[in-house]
């Protein structure tokens, strides 16, 4: 059985414009996730997550169901998913991640 290499034949099968335009519609989507879409991706029920951050089910319910939320916040949350949070800046095609955020 012959064995492949992702990247390489991504090169193979598609053009250096359709990789760029893959790659940036991957990123929006990561983008996008809500923060009960990250913990559901991370795997964790409610209970899960609000135990590891201290907080009730309740209060986590709450705090998924926000459209504005704190960076203290979001960073408890992930870091308790086993993540990090990184903040970046984004000027046209140019990404700059902020440190010390």
């Amino acid at each position: 059985m012959k064995l492949h290499n992702w990247k390489g034949m991504r090169r193979e099968k598609f053009t250096p414009a359709q990789l760029k335009e893959q790659d940036a519609r991957v990123q929006k989507e990561l983008l996008e996730m809500s923060l009960r879409e990250v913990r559901e991706f991370a795997g964790m029920t409610q209970t899960q997550l609000a135990e590891r951050m201290g907080i009730s089910q309740g209060q986590l319910s709450q705090t998924e169901a926000r459209d504005d939320h704190r960076l203290s916040t979001l960073r408890r949350a992930v870091e308790a998913m086993g993540g990090e949070i990184e903040v970046s800046a984004v000027f046209g095609d140019k990404r700059i991640i902020l440190k010390g955020v």
